[in-house]
């Protein structure tokens, strides 16, 4: 039409200057996109006038044509881009002027001077350059806008060769620099477009340009950014780069454009496959698969003539095509199944995997060269590594490890990068370490095991030369980055099977403690304990001895600590003693420092290497005059170390008497000690170094307690040592006395009085047993050194505080404090001088200054503070000292711990003195200075305050409550605080129990202090909640609880009565720990799981004989209760008093849950608290009362009415039988049952028919047996006739049971079962007979074979094993709920009695598996329920059907015309699907949605009967288009010059969140193919990605599904917008526009 009109304006109106001035504008406007389009058409009709030599224009007048259209390029075009750049809008006005503009320069352009296009071209390329945060000035245009103009000069300027590079560099340089957005623009506008143009010898040479470019500028930048915008210019060059041609054609130009020739190629393409965007991924993937399909189309062989210059990644021979593509299309089968993220889906192609794996072997083994490069396997498994889901991340970890292929040299070098690399990252992920379902607790976990069978054959594999270097890195990664405790265990189990071999130097053992130094420090003890020893034992088995010194591995054995691995006695210290006496001429010897001998030919020996460590640790240089620093105590570690292992490898070769070859050994150090004392020259460091050694030695010496245990064993090296030390203690102590006496005055001297002070006690412990040294030191040593350090606190204190005098202070106080923690362990004996000599320090603290004042200057003495020194009085060194005075805040926090220390050690010894007039005002003013300092101490050091209140507390409860509140709360804030610090929890936590549970605060009542009592239980019920999450902490209340409620050494009496009694008031403490277990997170209970594997491991692991752990079991505080319940005494009235709450607070819990509407899962919680419930009932049964029993009986049978769980079942039944067994009197209340009417849960009969089969148990201990017998014949008959299947077989069941009682019976036809016999024996047989077939006969054995009703024995069985570990374990209940019996044997108050055993006496339960009959106890459905919602169809219009016949005659676009259906603007592209059913369905959505058009890869699909199922004649009344997929490209590019959004529905890095995206009015929507989406070539197409937010697992939606909702979400918005459009209308417009969908929403029609 445009063409037509314009050609008769051209030819009415000459005047052509008017018609241009009539179709301009102003150049500051922007006209309307008809106008552009007006002049467009105009400018396009002069086109063959101009070019028509005949036509009657003059060269004059053309000349000034083509002046006036270069002005509208410069006038008109370039002011109106510029002012669209401005508007920086993404709206359709701003797309469909700029689509205008372009193409009116593209008309423009042709018809001027062939200089025009280049000039225009040089003025818009700078706009290309601008950076992301720049936005465009006066004059330059938008980046996208700039990009546009470009792709409409291209075909101008094809010429221009140097224009062209220029253009095609600065496109290059766009696509690293511009934000992700426009990468796409720039690469589908400007590079595309430039290839379409250019000839081709040009367009060879731009190809290989931009392959070369960025191909190196990946190479140089291989981030994930680089990768993502190379790959998707490459797959939008696809079409060109991999066209076919003949690879053995020689030209240049095709050469160098060949991206299959290319190394780096092949690397981005790799570095796609395993990127996190899954679209770049989606790219590598279609550039493989179309390399590969266009190798097999040419048929040549790639590369030609292979060069041993560069590794070959991708290889194709064409005699080997059709192994290549079943390889590939099998490669591509795997890549593209991982997308799901779905183990099920995936797992059913890793077979596939492993054919890759033996096609590559076999090419490998057949040809000598491989086809196959092994880097595509390691872009699977690292693909499976990067996996969100953590299943199919194990899935790949789990196949690597059993990959047979690694066994062979060649591959196990070829993945040696990749496992010390990407492998190595994925295993430091802690929950593929997870327990399955198979496995026990305490079993290694499955990956675990295959870690060490997979570490052996990979090193076994390797070429011997790579294996240390390898190994070296494997070890260093583990410095990389940090490992959690669980995966670095077992992976140094793995290391510690390898094989002896030397593999390891000196960077080897440097790398190992590296991780111990800093992988480790905050893993758990435990665990940390067991990876040194693994780690260990490693190095051991690894260590090239030729290339390490003894040095050096006394270096490396510094960082084995000896409280977690390295401990004397055990059996890594043995393993390591054994290692130096194998090596001990092996080793590579040391060169010293004037050593001028052969040192290749010097051996040297572990002796005479400790014996010259010795001289040279004692060899000090001469003293300075000045206070020196302590000395660094790892070198006295390492030497200590050193002896401890040279005298017991000497010991186990010589297994002689040692005293002699220690003494020679020690020699210089006894010589250096024997002359401490009297030699006033030997230098101070000397002496301290010397102590340092002595203290290490026998910290180090000492064997672990546990190790023997109930074996004793003398310690020939400890018993040597100690003699040889006898003669020493004189001087020694001497010594350390002389320097406590007032020698210590520098800031260094602190430290070195805890040195002195830390020997000290050792000596005292040591010699104990030593009566003539002992009683030296209670009778005189230590009563000296308590008058000496009491004079100097009782120094009234200077007015300026020197260094001196604070140091003194310190030191004083924290000799006092050893003192008394000696008395304290009963190192010194009671009734010593040092006891008397102790008074006058408690008549110090408590020194009456103020008695006659009630105010705290009574107790000045307490909480006394150091002051800072004062440091410009000169004092020497202070600039030395000066970090030391920094830390001065610790030294005085020491100084008030020290001072608690001796406090709650005299409170408990000595008590308030005599001198004391007001004792209680006393006590009183002390628990407020005991507040006081709770909140001066740091947390960790308030231990010895608690224990101080912990004997203040009760003697206050009454007067002083409020004080005793503040006391009990904050040191609760205190512990609560430390619970992140493991080191000092434990402690603390134990000190506050004993201090706030003390049995006198237990025995308050409400009345006697309400708000003491109401504090306690608010804290116990926060130390359960706790407990949820720090494993232990309930265990530590309970055992304190029971202890104090019912002592083992507990005695008769009226304190014992009133004890007991308090436990009424913190009842809830058993009742809930009668019912306790947290379910763990997975991450907690991996670890508990770890740690229990540990133990088990036993004295193999020395972490468990070196580790001193507290018993923090989850279980302990049920095994705890358990054993406190088993020994009450039912005769005791307070005992049955409480058995009786218990048990009503049990049921109430039971009862709670059945009534609660939380879901009640197997496992679950909720089932955990039910079974533990029951557990506990079953085990206070026979200490209950019979009158007791009646009350509750009733609640028991209602509780088999509920729906409960198979264990909770089982126990229930057990529970009704034991009843019946011990008070028969109930059998009425039994029958009872069977007559009530429960609708919900018919299937609960099966309960009570369970106690009938166990019948014969029952019926000894009734009076009237024949009468109960047929009581429980006639209603067992009832229920054999039920319709509910399960029913059925339990009846039968009772009935075969119960009616082998009475059959005796009723042969001698007493009590009247006679008339009975025939039926019931056919109702048997008949039963039989239907059970003997099919399923109906499995389900019947298996019932029969059922442990509760075949093995299972009521009374005989009754024990603590059948019912906390047999049953759970028979009831499929979690693992974690069985309690084994050696758990309450470890309890040594665990009472064991004839009425409740232990042990199961008979093995047969012991003996079977876990049944899988189990009854499902589930109530019919309601049917009225089933349809309470059905679906109800929407019609949208109301057009009766007679209205529509004759629509019907027209075509389908007609129709839909006719109908008012092209208003719509949303156009719905589905070329890509090839499934009739998704395309019916999509067509029945965008119908009733009212889009504009759907377009399908061919109209034949409506014929498809598939299709027309779903469409339900929707097709007859949408318009429908037909574009084929090659079409699409093309298509999309003519839709977006019309000003269409194209949006697709793909995850990538920017897109955007249907929720949150505004859909243009005019939007085309791209839908993907079913399994591959969107094609790589074509989301370069798109303007946007719009993704749908997902809660579920499952990763995507059916493209119907997907389509459906983006569909209706454009739909809502525009319906929105539409409808706020119409509010300005008359009510009547806005009446008869909405009626009809509101009206039809709530219309019903049956849907179809």
């Amino acid at each position: 039409m445009y063409s037509v009109l314009i050609n008769a304006v051209l030819s009415s109106s000459p005047d052509y200057g008017l018609l241009f001035e009539s179709l301009c504008w102003p150049s500051d406007s922007w006209p309307g996109t008809e106008r552009v389009e007006a002049l467009t058409a105009f400018i396009e009709g002069l086109g063959p006038l101009m070019a028509d030599s005949n036509t009657t224009l003059s060269q004059a007048k053309k000349a000034s044509v083509k002046e006036q259209i270069e002005s509208v390029i410069w006038t008109q075009c370039l002011p109106l881009l510029s002012t669209i750049s401005a508007e920086a809008g993404e709206g359709m006005r701003c797309r469909e002027s700029t689509a205008a503009a372009c193409r009116l320069v593209s008309v423009c352009v042709p018809l001027c001077d062939e200089a025009v296009p280049g000039r225009v071209a040089l003025s818009v390329l700078p706009s290309l350059r601008l950076s992301e945060e720049e936005a465009p000035g006066p004059g330059r245009l938008g980046v996208e806008v700039a990009s546009e103009v470009m792709a409409a000069l291209i075909p101008s300027l094809s010429a221009d060769e140097q224009l062209t590079l220029t253009t095609l560099s600065s496109a290059l340089s766009c696509i690293k620099t511009l934000p992700d957005a426009l990468v796409s623009k720039i690469t589908v506008r400007l590079l595309l477009t430039l290839l379409n143009c250019c000839s081709g010898a040009s367009s060879g040479g731009s190809l290989g340009l931009i392959l070369d470019d960025l191909c190196s500028w990946h190479s140089a930048d291989r981030t994930p950014g680089a990768t993502e915008r190379a790959l998707l210019c490459l797959t939008a060059l696809s079409d060109h780069l991999l066209k076919p041609h003949s690879l053995s054609s020689s030209s240049s130009s095709s050469s160098s454009c060949e991206p299959r020739l290319s190394v780096q190629f092949w690397r981005l393409v790799q570095d796609g496959l395993t990127h996190r965007d899954s679209v770049s991924r989606k790219r590598a993937l279609y550039l493989l698969k179309k390399c590969v399909a266009l190798s097999e189309e040419e048929g040549v062989d790639c590369p030609l003539c292979p060069s041993g210059e560069d590794e070959i990644l991708f290889r194709w021979a064409s005699s080997r095509s059709k192994l290549l593509r079943e390889f590939w299309e099998d490669y591509a089968l795997v890549m593209e199944t991982l997308e799901e993220n779905q183990v099920h889906v995936v797992r059913p192609v890793l077979n596939r995997i492993d054919t890759l794996i033996q096609t590559t072997v076999n090419d490998s083994q057949a040809s000598g060269q491989s086809l196959f490069h092994p880097s595509w396997l390691l872009c699977v498994y690292q693909r499976m590594f990067h996996s969100e889901n953590k299943s199919l991340m194990r899935e790949g970890v789990c196949h690597l490890l059993e990959l047979q292929v690694l066994q062979q040299p060649d591959f196990a070098l070829a993945f040696s990068q990749f496992i010390v690399g990407p492998f190595m990252d994925v295993l430091s992920e802690t929950s593929l370490f997870q327990r399955s379902l198979e496995e026990k607790v305490g079993d290694c976990p499955e990956l675990g095991a295959k870690l060490q069978v997979f570490v052996a054959t990979f090193f076994s594999s390797l070429p011997p030369e790579h294996r240390g270097r390898i190994l070296l890195h494997m070890i260093q990664q583990l410095c990389s980055k940090h490992w959690c405790a669980v995966p670095l265990l077992f992976l140094s189990q793995a290391l510690s099977r390898l094989p002896p071999s030397p593999l390891l130097g000196l960077d080897g053992l440097t790398a190992v403690r590296e991780v111990l130094r800093c992988t480790m420090v905050t893993h758990q003890v435990l665990l940390r304990g067991a990876a040194q020893c693994f780690l260990l034992n490693s190095a051991l088995s690894l260590t090239d001895v030729s290339a390490v010194t003894l040095d050096d591995v006394f270096s490396f054995l510094m960082d084995f600590r000896s409280d977690e691995s390295l401990c004397r006695g055990t059996q890594i210290w043995n393993q390591t003693c054994a290692w130096l006496l194998e090596n001990e001429g092996s080793l590579k010897p040391r060169i010293l420092d004037g050593d001028c001998t052969d040192a290749t030919t010097k051996k040297e020996t572990v002796r005479s290497y400790v014996q010259s460590e010795i001289h040279a640790y004692l060899r000090v240089p001469a003293s300075t005059g000045h206070t020196e620093r302590l000395p660094d105590l790892r070198e006295a570690d390492k030497l200590a170390r050193a002896i401890l292992l040279c005298v017991d490898m000497e010991r186990n070769q010589l297994g002689a008497e040692i005293s002699n070859t220690l003494e020679s050994l020690l020699s210089p150090l006894l010589d250096t000690l024997s002359r401490v004392s009297t030699n006033i020259y030997l230098p101070l460091r000397k002496s301290d170094k010397s102590l340092q050694l002595v203290l290490r030695l026998f910290q180090l010496g000492g064997t672990p307690s546990c190790q023997h245990a109930g074996k004793e064993q003398v310690d020939s090296v400890m018993v040597a040592m100690k003699e040889l030390f006898y003669k020493l203690v004189d001087p020694i102590q001497e010594f350390i006395l002389r320097r406590l006496f007032g020698e210590l005055q520098e800031l260094f001297d602190v430290e070195r009085a805890e040195l002195y002070l830390c020997v000290l006690r050792q000596l005292a412990v040591m010699y104990s047993s030593a009566p003539q040294h002992h009683n030296k030191i209670q009778q005189t040593y230590f009563p000296k050194l308590i008058k000496y350090s009491l004079k100097v606190l009782q120094e009234p204190n200077q007015q300026i505080h020197s260094v001196a005098n604070q140091v003194a202070r310190a030191v004083a106080m924290a000799s006092l404090a050893t003192v008394c923690g000696l008395v304290e362990q009963e190192v010194i004996d009671m009734r010593s001088e040092t006891i008397s000599v102790l008074k006058s320090l408690n008549d110090y603290f408590y020194n009456p200054v103020a008695s006659s004042s009630q105010n705290l200057s009574s107790l000045e003495n307490f909480n006394k503070r150091l002051q800072r020194p004062q440091t410009g009085d000169g004092s020497s060194d202070v600039g030395v000292q000066g970090p030391l005075l920094q830390d001065w805040g610790r030294i005085a926090a020491n100084f008030m711990r020290d001072q608690w220390i001796c406090l709650s050690f005299l409170i408990k010894a000595v008590g308030i003195p005599e001198s004391v007039e007001i004792v209680s005002e006393t006590l009183k003013v002390a628990l407020s200075c005991s507040v006081e300092a709770l909140a001066l101490l740091p947390s960790d050091l308030v231990l010895p305050v608690l224990t101080f209140m912990e004997t203040v507390l009760p003697q206050l409860l009454l007067s002083e409550e409020a004080l005793c509140v503040e006391a009990v709360t904050l040191s609760w804030e205190l512990v609560q605080d430390l619970s992140t610090n493991a080191h000092d929890f434990w402690l603390a936590l134990k000190g506050f129990v004993s201090m706030a549970f003390h049995h006198k605060l237990l025995e308050l009542t409400d009345t006697q202090a309400p708000t003491l009592v109401a504090t306690l239980k608010q804290i116990s019920t926060e130390l359960m909640e706790l407990s949820q999450s720090k494993s232990g902490v309930f265990g530590v209340l309970l055992q304190h609880c029971c202890q104090t409620w019912l002592p083992t050494d507990q005695g008769s009496g009226d304190t014992a009565c009133t004890v007991f009694s308090s436990v009424f008031s913190h009842i809830n403490i058993l009742t809930e720990a009668c019912v306790y277990g947290p379910v763990f997170r997975r991450d907690q209970r991996l670890i508990q799981d770890v740690q229990t594997y540990v133990e088990q491991l036993g004295e193999e692991c020395s972490a468990n004989v070196a580790v001193t752990s507290d018993d923090r079991d989850d279980q302990l505080p049920r095994t705890c209760v358990l054993a406190f319940l088993s020994r009450l005494d039912s005769s005791n009235l307070q005992h049955e008093r409480l058995i009786e709450e218990i048990v009503m607070d049990l049921l109430k819990k039971d009862n709670d849950i059945s009534k609660s509407k939380v879901r009640y899962y197997s496992n679950s919680l909720q089932h955990r608290v039910k079974n533990r419930v029951w557990q506990i009932l079953l085990l206070l049964l026979p200490k209950l009362r019979e009158e007791f029993v009646a009350t509750f009986v009733n609640r028991v049978f209602e509780a088999g009415f509920c729906s409960n769980q198979a264990s909770v079942k089982y126990l229930i039944e057990w529970m009704m039988i034991l009843i019946l067994v011990h008070y028969p009197q109930h059998m009425d209340s039994f029958w009872a049952c069977f007559n009530m009417d429960h609708e919900k849960t018919k299937t609960s009969s099966c309960t009570f028919l369970s106690v009938l089969v166990h019948f014969n148990v029952i019926i000894p201990n009734l009076t009237d047996e024949a009468v109960q017998l047929r009581k429980a014949l006639d209603i067992i008959l009832q229920w054999c006739f039920n319709h509910n299947f399960s029913v059925r077989l339990y009846a039968l069941l009772a009935l075969k049971r119960v009616w082998s009682l009475a059959e005796a019976r009723a042969k001698e036809g007493a009590d009247g079962l006679g008339g009975l016999s025939t039926v019931i024996k056919a109702c048997l047989n008949q039963a039989e007979a239907m059970q003997s077939t099919g399923n109906a006969n499995k389900n019947w054995m298996r019932i029969q074979e059922h442990f509760f009703f075949g093995a299972f024995h009521p009374i005989r069985d009754y024990s603590a094993e059948t019912i906390f570990y047999t049953f759970p374990s028979l009831s499929e209940l979690a693992d974690d709920e069985w309690i084994p019996p050696w758990k309450f044997e470890k309890l040594s108050y665990f009472s064991v009695s004839p009425s409740f055993p232990l042990r199961n006496t008979a093995p047969d339960l012991s003996q079977l598996q876990p049944g899988d009959w189990i009854q499902q106890d589930k109530g019919e459905q309601n049917k009225e329920d089933r349809w309470a919602e059905v679906q109800k169809k929407i019609t949208p219009w109301r057009l009766g059907i007679q209205e529509q016949e004759p629509e019907l005659q027209l075509v389908p676009q007609q129709r839909a015309a006719r109908l008012g259906r092209l208003h719509g603007a949303l156009l719905v592209v589905a070329s890509l699907i090839d499934k009739p059913t998704n395309l019916g369905g999509l067509c029945r959505t965008c119908e009733i949605f009212g889009a504009s058009a759907l377009v399908l890869d061919s109209l034949r699909h409506v014929s498809d009967k598939h299709f027309q199922s779903l469409s339900v004649s929707s097709e007859l009344w949408l318009p429908l288009l037909e574009v084929k997929p090659m079409e699409l490209t093309d298509f999309l590019q003519l839709k977006k010059s019309e000003g269409y959004c194209i949006v697709g529905v793909e995850q990538t890095a920017n897109s955007q969140s249907l929720k949150d995206y505004k859909f243009p009015e005019k939007s085309l929507l791209l839908l993907g193919n079913e399994r591959e989406g969107i094609p790589a070539n074509l989301l370069q197409m798109l303007d946007v990605c719009v993704e749908i937010p997902q809660q579920g697992v499952i990763r995507s939606l059916n493209v119907h599904v997907s389509a459906a909702l983006l569909i209706w979400e454009y739909t809502r918005q525009h319906l929105t917008s539409g409808s706020t459009k119409s509010t300005q209308n008359t009510a009547e417009e806005e009446t008869s526009s909405t009626a009809p969908w509101a009206a039809t929403i709530h219309e019903d029609a049956p849907y179809s």
